[in-house]
């Protein structure tokens, strides 16, 4: 029979055992072991060193006074210390004790091994002489091994739990949204991306049914998951799958997305997961619709002018027929006019294109408001015969730093547009002084500016039915007078007055 230490010295080195592989959390682990060793072997203090890609590094020490170990820390961590192998580094150890303690102490260092490498050691102090016997390297070395497989896994927990933590932080920082699918079409994980696309919480997402939650307003553009896993997606084909169309939500409007679904396999070749990436494409959308907008309107609107300039001219240029004077010069106005209207399309769309680039930068001088006002005015009188053109603006109207030529472009734009649209009547440019700001106001006599187009007659491009039907233009007229008054840092507005006609107002910062 063992002797009854011996037999208290297996149950605690089991019951030790069993209490280790229980512990994921690598620096209590290691502080563990550290006191259970010292205390198996009745010793003072101890330390337990891992070996890193750096070198070795103290992780846990218990009884050292602070100035060894301060001392032995850099040691350890010099080149050279790192290329020691376990049998240099223990004689190492053992002659720095024997000197720091003058012969009184001695020490064992027994290695910490896991799956045939060594992870680290661990070195046990004792302050009385005599020396370690075998069943002491023989117990700390039984320990040791279990010690040795508890850190390999606490190690890799730690390793998993920082991969998981770095995993987590990437899908939940990524701008388009994602969701992870099981192999049986379960949503697993979602993220926040698009918890804020599809509006509902990640609770409400996750252990849904794709089919649940993915639903389109339209048949989508490209095959649907479901239809695509009925052919046998992705065994029979490991491409990526894409489809884009429009998303219902639980609270209206629909979403246009992309999605582009991505196969996880195991090494089986059996299906794992489904990564779904989410995409918002509503801006791509409005970048096709404004593109197929502006080649409509510009086909149509260049296409006019060039063919009254064609068809005059060719008319002009018959040798078969004698053209009155008055004729000829009736001719050549109308050839001017739309030569000028052509020209002045040419440069809108060539100002919405550095707008696109980068924006306006005003050349800004001092500029009298009631007196550009007046000659807009008389330049425009001769336009029409139909309105009246009135200026009102009040006496000691302040001088402002603006761009000349740009503001003169608003306000040629807005009186074009009251020209246009009001069949007749008064046409009034007036002014108004605000302690840090000054408006201008542009309003006619007409039928005003139906309430359902306002929200977007400042867009690039837009121009309502009646506008369509009644008058030629790019619709480009507003939304160039909106971005030269927002770059002086003022704002353009309409102000609604149903029956009275259309009031567009805009103000500029006073200095």
């Amino acid at each position: 029979m063992l002797p009854d230490f011996r037999v208290r010295q297996r149950d605690y080195l089991l019951e030790i055992a069993r209490a280790l592989t229980q512990e994921l959390d690598l620096d209590k682990l290691l502080s563990r072991i550290l006191r259970i060793s010292i205390e198996m072997l009745a010793g003072q203090a101890g330390i337990l060193a891992l070996k890193e890609s750096s070198g070795w590094r103290v992780a846990a020490a218990h009884g050292i006074p602070a100035a060894f170990l301060s001392y032995l820390e850099p040691l350890l961590a010099e080149e050279k210390a790192a290329e020691l192998n376990i049998v240099e580094l223990n004689r190492m150890l053992k002659e720095l004790t024997y000197t720091a303690s003058m012969g009184l102490l001695n020490g064992v260092g027994i290695p910490l091994a896991a799956h045939r490498q060594v992870i680290g050691v661990l070195f046990i102090f004792r302050s009385y002489p005599d020396l370690y016997s075998a069943n002491d390297k023989m117990l700390l070395q039984s320990f040791a091994d279990q010690a040795a497989i508890a850190v390999y896994n606490a190690q890799l927990y730690k390793q998993i739990s920082y991969e998981k933590g770095r995993l987590d932080a990437l899908i939940d920082s990524a701008a388009d949204g994602i969701l992870i699918l099981n192999a049986d079409g379960t949503i697993e994980r979602c993220n926040i991306a698009f918890e804020k696309l599809y509006g509902s919480t990640r609770a409400e997402i996750q252990n849904k049914a794709h089919a649940d939650i993915i639903h389109w307003k339209r048949r989508p553009e490209g095959q649907t998951l479901e239809e695509a896993q009925t052919s046998g997606w992705p065994l029979t084909t490991n491409a990526y799958l894409y489809v884009e169309g429009d998303l219902e939500r639980p609270e209206p409007p629909s979403l246009p997305v992309g999605i582009t679904y991505a196969p996880l396999l195991e090494t089986s070749g059996a299906l794992r997961n489904i990564i779904a990436t989410v995409r918002d494409v509503t801006k791509f959308r409005n970048a096709e619709e404004i593109k197929n907008t502006f080649v409509s309107i510009v086909s149509h609107e260049l296409k006019t002018p060039v063919a009254l300039i064609k068809g005059y001219v060719s008319t002009l240029r018959r040798e078969d027929a004698k053209w009155d004077i008055a004729i000829v010069k009736d001719s050549l106005k109308v050839i001017e006019e739309e030569a000028d209207h052509l020209s002045a399309m040419i440069e809108d769309l060539l100002d919405a294109s550095r707008l696109q680039a980068g924006g306006l930068t005003p050349d800004r001088c001092d500029i009298f408001l009631p007196e550009l006002a007046a000659q807009l005015a008389e330049r425009f009188r001769t336009q029409t015969e139909r309105h009246t053109i009135v200026v009102d603006f009040p006496e000691n109207f302040p001088i402002i730093m603006a761009d000349e030529n740009r503001i003169s472009q608003v306000i040629s734009n807005l009186l074009s547009n009251a020209i246009k649209y009001a069949p007749d009547g008064e046409i009034c440019i007036s002014g108004k002084v605000r302690p840090e700001q000054v408006i201008v106001t542009v309003s006619d006599q007409g039928p005003g500016i139906d309430p359902g187009d306002i929200p977007y007659i400042f867009d690039r491009f837009y121009r309502s039915e009646q506008a369509v039907r009644k008058t030629k233009g790019a619709g480009l007229g507003l939304y160039l007078a909106k971005a030269i008054v927002e770059a002086h840092g003022g704002r353009i507005w309409v102000d609604p007055q149903p029956g009275a006609g259309a009031r567009v107002c805009f103000s500029l910062p006073r200095p």
